[in-house]
């Protein structure tokens, strides 16, 4: 009767020597493919030296955490260097009193107390029902790549060497399988216990920011071009965030192509399924349109939005200010911001079905007019005129000649330049 294996015995290290050197090594069994047969191989995972210390090698160092973990060292055996060097010991925090050994836990900390000031760790602790273990492994997650810049599949090797909050090793399995447990109850959850926290009429940042990604397996970057025309799909995420407190209350992904105007309505749903109905909106130039403007005199959204100069009321309210010299009459200065400026009521009418139209009773526009930089570029625009000018005169008197039409467009754009389009001489400008 044959001798039943032992299931240990390929993590048994023992001592190889070969070459002049001793290794600590393995023997894991495999099936030669070509004969079938059963054959062992070695695994040189460090140097053993004379006094029966083990040098990790580079096997070590690559091998996964549960592999290392396997390893079945010689009790004799001098391990210092690969709990000093990989840190095969538990996680542990700063040290205090002398117990504890030091690790790299100074940043750690400065996120562990912002969580709690501002009331996240409480908030994940209430929608998950006081389980510590699942708050403390999504704050892990959370402040890991803000950090370290890494992906999660390093998570569990910076745990080795950092006190991060989880106690138990955050491999990627494990990461795949709290992610699969959040659900989008969860979410709406935390998202009602952060309204909460805020003062009524908060004002509220919404930002909008592209994100390169390398990937290709994601929906959401399998449309849209990057800006910077680099050859990589990109995300659009979204934030929203309280301008007094700077807190946090919202985020999402939208597709790479989605513009911002259009993605502002599913903004607007979920801030209102979660609990946020009083907030005023700040918004930049991307979220103006004018389906949008609507959406928010249907809603009674407040929103304080910026708008281009060339947009028809804009532009209306502008040409109304007439000519001026030093600033527009009408204008009031701001002496703190040190610009003019001028709120004009606006009317407008969002027509419903059939003969119905809602009247906007608070939509202003707000003019801004700053005298300094409108010097600035009036100075610029003279000197770029006086150049110009003193171009053409040149070509004038030398009887010279241009390269091409597209020469005379781009380099003299201020003036109306007479030539020869046979010979492209010019004769007056």
């Amino acid at each position: 009767m044959p001798r039943p294996v032992d299931p240990e015995a390929q993590y048994q290290v023992k001592p190889h020597s070969t070459k002049g050197y001793i290794y600590a090594s393995t023997q894991p069994p495999y099936i030669d493919q070509e004969t079938g047969e059963k054959k062992y191989r070695h695994i040189h995972w460090g140097k053993v030296d004379d006094e029966l210390r083990f040098i990790p090698g580079a096997a070590f160092y690559e091998a996964s955490p549960e592999e290392r973990r396997r390893l079945v060292f010689p009790d004799e055996w001098d391990m210092s260097e690969a709990e000093k060097l990989v840190g095969l010991r538990q996680p542990e925090g700063a040290t205090y009193d002398g117990k504890e050994r030091n690790r790299l836990y100074g940043d750690i900390w400065l996120l562990e107390r912002v969580a709690e000031k501002t009331g996240i760790r409480q908030d994940l602790e209430s929608v998950f029902s006081g389980n510590t273990e699942i708050v403390d492994d999504i704050i892990t997650l959370a402040i890991f790549p803000y950090i370290t810049k890494f992906t999660y599949n390093r998570v569990a090797r910076w745990q080795d060497v950092a006190g991060a909050p989880s106690s138990r090793e955050l491999t990627p399995s494990v990461i795949t399988r709290l992610t699969q447990s959040i659900t989008e109850q969860h979410r709406m959850e935390l998202l009602r216990l952060r309204a909460a926290r805020l003062s009524k009429d908060e004002l509220c940042a919404v930002d909008t920011t592209s994100r390169s990604a390398y990937g290709s397996s994601l929906a959401d970057i399998q449309w849209g071009k990057n800006k910077d025309r680099l050859p990589l799909e990109q995300t659009t995420e979204v934030v929203v965030y309280a301008l007094s407190s700077h807190m946090p209350v919202y985020y999402r992904t939208f597709p790479g192509n989605m513009p911002d105007s259009r993605g502002f309505d599913v903004i607007l749903t979920d801030l209102e399924h979660a609990g946020f109905k009083e907030l005023i909106l700040v918004t930049d130039r991307g979220y103006e349109s004018l389906r949008n403007l609507e959406k928010y005199i249907l809603r009674g959204q407040s929103i304080v939005m910026c708008v281009r100069s060339g947009q028809g009321e804009s532009l209306k309210s502008i040409r109304e200010l007439g000519e001026f010299g030093a600033r527009p009459d009408g204008m009031t200065v701001d002496a703190d911001a040190r610009v003019y400026h001028k709120q004009c009521e606006i009317e407008y009418d969002v027509k419903g079905t059939g003969e119905s139209a809602i009247k906007s009773d608070r939509l202003k526009l707000n003019l801004y007019f700053d005298p300094v930089r409108r010097g600035i570029e009036l100075m610029e625009l003279d000197i770029t005129l006086s150049f110009q000018e003193a171009s053409l005169e040149w070509f004038l008197q030398n009887n010279g000649a241009f390269a091409s039409d597209a020469e005379v467009k781009r380099n003299y754009s201020y003036y109306k330049v007479s030539y020869d389009p046979a010979t492209m001489v010019i004769r007056s400008f």
